[in-house]
């Protein structure tokens, strides 16, 4: 299927192909990326027509009130049973990190296109034996769900950074704070449990903030210095939750086995020094996903509580006029805005999973390498480990390979 060059609509001379969808796990993750699906081919001219096919859960009944309340048109109890339909093409994974790699492997091996939620796995010989399933099956495939690269503002970091506008790099500062689990009585939900989160803070946020940075400057970490502390050592076991909502059920405690928060220094191999921190116990900070990035001509600032917001400074100007100037990022020349509302109409969180869905599926179609790939999720898990080991021999550096 070709694409008009003037218009940007694909031509209706051929029937666009249908790709049916499968999305295993149905909490947060799940809420955000069904309306991805749902919402995508409404707002941008796909080469396919989307179809929801199916939504997978434990419970029957907690299954199908999902896919009611989602738009998913059936259900499946096990995630198996999806891999042998022909009418499903993609496989969604939004489950903890414990069965990404089981669930991504056996997708990719029975010929479905895969995207998965991050972290990519819980270890790196996990993400390497998911990579490695991605190498063998060329004819498919795969992306990880980083999807703070679809901000608009970020995006548009980017191609200022490559463009040269900020020069020589120098430093990087990254950081992701949260406050939701401050409250001590705040149950022991499954993202405080190593055997399936992998990681507390670090993997859940801290991974967006490692991607992010690396995706906007070009430029990856290849040794890292850490420290990772978790602060309530138990909490209340948990009665019925969903995504990050959660009551405690009784009286009984159970141990919390993931880092509270983390924070790490690091070099690039483009010879910036950088700085991450990524915590859930920044009392006041809600969602603060942001970077400042500094460079021989100029800088970047960015925080995700302010998304359609990037501030740069052009150190090619005078000073009389110098200083750091707020680009309002909702321009029809800014990166995916053309789908969306008129200037100064701003976009909320749910928008850049729509254009991770978008860029996903253009890829499938028109069989091109989606990004950020298994192996781009790999180089992050690696990062993640380091910090660990790191932290675990007194902030020891460690070298990336």
């Amino acid at each position: 299927m070709s694409k008009n060059l003037y218009t940007g609509r694909y031509s209706n001379q051929m029937a666009k192909k249908t790709l049916g969808v499968a999305m295993i796990g149905y909490a947060f993750m799940g809420k955000a990326h069904s309306q991805a699906w749902r919402n995508v081919g409404r707002v941008y001219d796909l080469p396919a027509e989307i179809k929801m096919v199916a939504v997978c859960g434990r419970n029957a009944a907690n299954t199908q009130e999902a896919a009611d309340r989602l738009g998913w048109d059936g259900i499946e109890t096990d995630w198996k049973k999806l891999l042998t339909r022909s009418d499903i093409d993609i496989i969604d994974i939004c489950t903890p990190g414990d069965s990404h790699a089981e669930i991504a492997i056996a997708a990719l091996n029975a010929g479905k296109h895969v995207i998965c939620e991050k972290p990519l796995a819980n270890t790196v010989a996990e993400a390497e034996l998911m990579v490695a399933a991605a190498n063998a099956n060329k004819n498919v495939k795969n992306m990880v769900a980083f999807n703070y690269r679809r901000v608009p503002a970020v995006s548009l970091a980017k191609k200022m950074i490559s463009e040269g506008k900020l020069g020589r790099i120098f430093h990087i500062r990254a950081r992701y704070l949260q406050d939701w689990i401050v409250d001590p009585n705040f149950p022991l939900v499954w993202r405080l449990e190593k055997d399936k989160a992998g990681s507390g803070a670090l993997g859940d946020i801290g991974a967006h903030a490692i991607d992010t940075t690396q995706f906007v400057t070009g430029q990856k970490l290849v040794g890292v210095s850490g420290l990772t502390e978790t602060f309530i050592k138990e909490r209340p076991l948990p009665g019925d939750y969903s995504g990050l909502q959660a009551s405690a059920s009784g009286n009984k405690m159970g141990k919390v086995t993931v880092d509270d928060a983390a924070i790490f220094v690091g070099r690039t191999d483009g010879g910036a020094l950088a700085t991450y921190e990524a915590t859930r116990f920044a009392t006041g900070s809600k969602n603060d996903m942001g970077f400042e990035i500094f460079g021989s001509k100029g800088s970047l600032k960015f925080s995700f509580e302010d998304m359609n917001e990037l501030w740069y400074f052009d150190n090619t100007e005078g000073a009389e006029t110098a200083g750091f100037q707020r680009i309002l990022v909702t321009e029809s020349v800014h990166p995916y805005m053309t789908a969306w509302w008129p200037p100064g109409h701003i976009i909320g969180y749910e928008h850049p999973f729509t254009h991770e869905i978008k860029d996903f599926v253009e890829s499938v179609v028109n069989n091109t390498n989606p990004e950020p790939s298994f192996a781009d999720g790999l180089q992050v898990q690696k990062v993640l480990e380091a910090v660990e080991k790191s932290s675990a021999n007194n902030g020891t550096f460690q070298t990336i390979k």
